[in-house]
C-alpha cells in the first residue's frame, strides 16, 4: 500500500528567511539518513511565504516504511532545531494510504 506522508508546521513571518535557510541547509543532513531507509520512493521539503508554513512530503512503499520517520535521529535532531527557531508542527503526522494516483 503506497503511503504518503505529511509534516505541516507554521511559523511566525518575520522567521521566514530563517526558516528557508535552515531547511534548505537541512538536506545535507538529512538527504543521506532517508536515502538508508527502506520504501522511501520520492521526498520533498517545501516552505510557504504566503501561508507561512512549511511542509516535509514523502511517499512510501507501505505504511510502516513511512513509520520508520518516526524514530529517524536525525530528522528528530532537525525537529527539535526548527522548533526553537518557532516553527509550531501539526501533531501528529498524518500518513495517508494512496487510493488513487495520475
Amino acid at each position: 500500500m503506497i503511503t504518503v506522508r505529511i509534516s505541516r508546521g507554521a511559523f511566525n513571518p518575520d522567521d521566514y528567511d530563517r526558516i528557508a535557510k535552515l531547511l534548505d541547509e537541512s538536506r545535507l543532513r538529512l538527504d543521506p539518513s532517508i536515502r538508508r531507509l527502506e520504501g522511501c520512493l520520492h521526498y520533498w521539503a517545501g516552505i510557504d511565504g504566503s501561508s507561512n508554513t512549511m511542509v516535509n512530503v514523502s511517499v512510501w512503499r507501505s505504511l510502516n516504511e513511512a513509520r520508520e520517520m518516526e524514530t529517524l535521529t536525525e530528522m528528530k535532531l532537525l525537529a527539535d532545531e526548527i522548533t526553537k527557531l518557532g516553527v509550531r508542527f501539526e501533531r501528529p503526522i498524518n500518513n495517508y494510504e494512496v487510493l488513487w494516483e495520475i
